[in-house]
């Protein structure tokens, strides 16, 4: 019986051996293994500014995510969560499509006179339309706001100044420039970059020459002197008034 068995066991074929690994096949898995690892490991605020390296992105809310692949703009927009991508072949960008204030600040200009102001701060409260992401950054990239709110609000407010006298800008026409700088923005921004919409516009007082400035001072203090003294000419009018017709109907009294 064990003879048998022996003879079995030495005429069945020996079973096949695996080749080993190639190094090549080796170097693959590790990198595949790097780049899994470094999708987990990655935070979530390095991930939401779009790594090259990562697979696992996130919109944040306000924002829709845009997508670049050899350079070329994608038209597939996501919406705020957690999203996939090609590593190292696709690009990520969050574009925020609610409302959002953009500062523009230190705006020279020169009046109509010739004097040089400059307006340190003016705010430009604006919003781009979620139907309008990919025509816009087709058109004018990730920092269109640059085109048609920074610089646009740089062309405006020297048009402005170039036409008008320091009196008017400083202190005639200075509550028509929020109007007039918004109108002027959505103007164009209908016109060339219709997803964009101008909300408001908020401009400070602009700084002038210290001595022009004293001289409006003065201005002002001698105009509200004069208005005072209208004000109490009135009332000393209105008082002679009232003690004419007190007169009268005192008068009338001792008649009867």
């Amino acid at each position: 019986m064990d003879d048998r068995q022996h003879q079995q066991q030495q005429r069945r074929p020996a079973a096949a051996q695996e080749p080993p690994p190639s190094p090549l096949s080796i170097v693959f898995l590790l990198v595949a293994f790097l780049i899994v690892a470094a999708t987990l490991v990655v935070p979530t605020s390095f991930l939401a500014v779009g790594s090259h390296f990562s697979t696992l992105h996130q919109v944040p809310e306000g924002h829709v995510g845009v997508y670049w692949r050899g350079g070329a703009l994608l038209k597939n927009i996501t919406e705020p969560g957690y999203h996939l991508k090609l590593p190292l072949v696709t690009q990520f960008e969050p574009i925020q499509v609610t409302l959002q204030t953009d500062e523009v600040k230190d705006i020279p200009c020169g009046t109509k006179g010739g004097v040089m102001i400059s307006f340190e701060k003016i705010e430009v409260v604006n919003r781009l339309r979620k139907e309008y992401v990919y025509e816009t950054l087709l058109n004018y990239g990730v920092h269109y706001d640059k085109t048609w709110i920074y610089d646009k609000i740089h062309h405006e407010i020297n048009q402005f100044c170039s036409a008008q006298t320091l009196q008017q800008v400083y202190i005639d026409m200075f509550d028509q420039i929020d109007e007039k700088m918004k109108d002027a923005l959505q103007v164009d921004c209908t016109r060339y970059a219709p997803g964009i919409e101008i909300i408001g516009v908020r401009v400070t007082k602009p700084t002038i020459p210290p001595s022009i400035k004293r001289n409006f001072e003065q201005m002002e203090e001698e105009r509200t002197k004069a208005l005072i003294a209208m004000e109490r000419q009135k009332v000393a009018e209105k008082e002679a008034e009232t003690q004419k017709k007190i007169a009268l109907a005192e008068a009338e009294k001792i008649h009867k």
